[in-house]
């Protein structure tokens, strides 16, 4: 074994005290697994704007007990630095409902040593006493005005995953460099301080509150009200949307939705389904639509398990189901947000100081909304901590913000939650010419065919020289945020942001075509995102969808490779 190896597993035997994962990695070094080492040891999971996601397990490449602690021991030494008033204001953290029998952990255990790492240190901390949705966390960071929030979910990923989400004092999601700082500072506090593995401390600490009660009343109180008859059924797919959804409604004076039985309570295990993610589509809704079949409900709304996004499927006249994709739903919850806050505003002039925002690869809808309407869009990095914290300037600067959205099923409608929103999203929920989008994914674990596929792209006919068609497809503009290249402006610098550490690659299309391609944060996924938008008055759907399918098959077929790169399409 490397001497790194070893140092590695030495520190860890020396440091871990869950009777799990140390007998584990006993068991590993005596049988001489240095395949199973390699895994667990190998490499520490990297710090990044979105914080933590792994699998549950033993070693410093998975979530656990001491990796927690850790963690929790340089984010609390960064924030020191940077608040010197983080003894008065204090942290709230909260936990879904993911547990890992086989390594003792789970996302409550992991919120309490996290708690107990902080309370350690005298700093107050507001730790919710049970499950909530993640936006809770970053609405009681602007609420109760504290420093920092964590939030311990793998929101839809697999079961075996967990993750350590950290919001910013402005309520949003952090960005660089504070990914940096905090990742160099867990480098520096890996050996447990005293007390790190004492969470009964926490117990009878004075600076221990649970703002469980209070946020709630605060969360549902006052929201735009409007009569509905309409019958919906509300899945939380094992996960932790149930009770809030029901309130949402309760303080809406709505009639609440017919929750799906077998999915409402949390279940670390999500029994009834292969992936817990609503975006999958129709697979994760099949009992959804069973209920709804049964009790004449119209409307399906499907929350992934920690209820920061929002599926909604509507029964057409033939009896079909029709799932709404992450933009056509953005578009539908735009306009009427927007509709609703004209009737009350009927001022013009306020529109100037109105925004809405959307990411790089969501549908440009919203755009043509405010072309037409006259109030501001603006444009993101793909990301609700781009959105959230862009809001946030906005905000302080006097501007009004009544929603951002991206593809991927998330909605901020309401501008104190400053991070996709899957609560409020389901209660709220061809004048400008008409969008139609389509997005996928291929699946790649092997991060070099990654960036040959993507330096493939950018080298397409000869060095540096970008495709200039796809099939029979022309293109007429190329924007790659990795390099910063972007030919539509002067100087071929891109406006928004660039980071070599992801990939991404906008196409435009001579027929009014969109397409990206980037890598995923959090999953080993090339995603693809393409749109179409027609002029009002020319918009027969059925010829632009087929003009769309071809564009995207070009897509697949020219730039993809996947035979080629080996990869492995999306499942259905």
């Amino acid at each position: 074994m490397d001497t790194r190896l070893d140092q590695e597993t030495a520190l860890w035997l020396r440091w871990d005290k869950n009777p799990l994962t140390l007998e584990s990695v006993k068991q590993l070094i005596a049988e001489g697994n240095k395949e199973e080492l390699q895994k667990c040891f190998g490499a520490r999971m990297e710090f990044g704007t979105a914080g933590l996601r792994a699998a549950m397990g033993p070693g410093i490449s998975h979530m656990n007990d001491l990796t927690i602690i850790q963690t929790t021991q340089g984010f609390c030494r960064y924030l020191e630095k940077q608040f010197s008033d983080l003894k008065q204001r204090g942290v709230v953290i909260s936990f879904d409902a993911r547990a890992h029998p086989a390594s003792g952990g789970s996302s409550k255990r992991f919120a309490r040593l996290a708690a107990t790492t902080f309370i350690s240190q005298g700093i107050p901390v507001y730790l919710f006493s049970d499950i909530t949705p993640t936006p809770f966390v970053p609405y009681t960071v602007s609420h109760l005005k504290l420093c920092a929030g964590i939030m311990i979910t793998a929101s839809h990923n697999p079961k075996q995953d967990n993750g350590y989400k950290v919001y910013w004092d402005n309520g949003a999601q952090i960005i660089s460099p504070h990914d940096k700082g905090i990742s160099e500072a867990i480098e520096e506090n890996l050996e447990p301080w005293p007390q790190a593995w004492d969470d009964s401390i926490i117990n009878s600490s004075p600076l221990l509150h649970d703002p469980k009660a209070s946020i709630n009343a605060f969360y549902f109180q006052g929201s735009v009200n409007r009569e509905t008859k309409v019958k919906f059924v509300h899945t939380s797919v094992h996960g932790v949307g149930h009770d809030f959804v029901q309130s949402a409604f309760k303080a809406f004076d709505f009639a609440p939705p017919e929750a799906v039985p077998e999915q409402k309570d949390p279940d670390p295990e999500f029994p009834t389904v292969k992936y817990p993610n609503p975006e999958e589509g129709k697979g994760v809704l099949t009992l959804s639509f069973a209920l709804a079949d049964k009790t004449k409900a119209k409307i399906v709304l499907a929350n992934d398990p920690d209820a920061d996004r929002l599926a909604v499927a509507e029964k057409q006249d033939s009896g079909e189901w029709r799932v709404f994709s992450g933009n056509e739903l953005g578009a539908l919850l735009g306009w009427w947000l927007f509709t609703s806050w004209k009737e009350k505003n009927q001022d013009h002039s306020a529109l100037k100081d109105t925004y809405m925002l959307s990411s790089t690869v969501s549908s440009k809808i919203l755009r043509a909304i405010a072309l037409k309407e006259g109030f501001h869009f603006e444009e993101t990095l793909t990301g609700f901590k781009w959105m959230g914290n862009r809001a946030k300037q906005l905000i302080d600067q006097g501007k009004n913000v009544l929603f951002a959205f991206e593809e991927a099923i998330g909605y901020m409608c309401c501008p104190f939650v400053l991070d996709k929103d899957g609560v409020s999203a389901a209660v709220i929920t061809a004048e400008y010419g008409y969008h139609i989008t389509k997005a996928s994914y291929f699946i790649c674990h092997d991060q070099g065919t990654v960036k040959k596929l993507f330096e493939n792209l950018r080298n397409y006919d000869g060095k540096n020289n970008y495709p200039k068609t796809c099939g029979k497809f022309e293109i007429s503009g190329i924007r790659d945020l990795t390099t910063g290249y972007d030919d539509s402006q002067p100087d071929k610098k891109a406006v928004l942001p660039t980071s070599k550490r992801s990939q991404m690659i906008t196409f435009t299309f001579a027929n009014g075509g969109v397409a990206t391609i980037r890598t995923s944060g959090t999953e080993p996924k090339i995603k693809y995102y393409s749109e179409l938008c027609a002029p009002p008055g020319n918009s027969d759907p059925e010829q632009l969808k087929r003009e769309l399918n071809e564009l995207v098959s070009a897509i697949e077929e020219h730039f993809f490779q996947p035979q080629k790169y080996n990869l492995q399409p999306k499942g259905e």
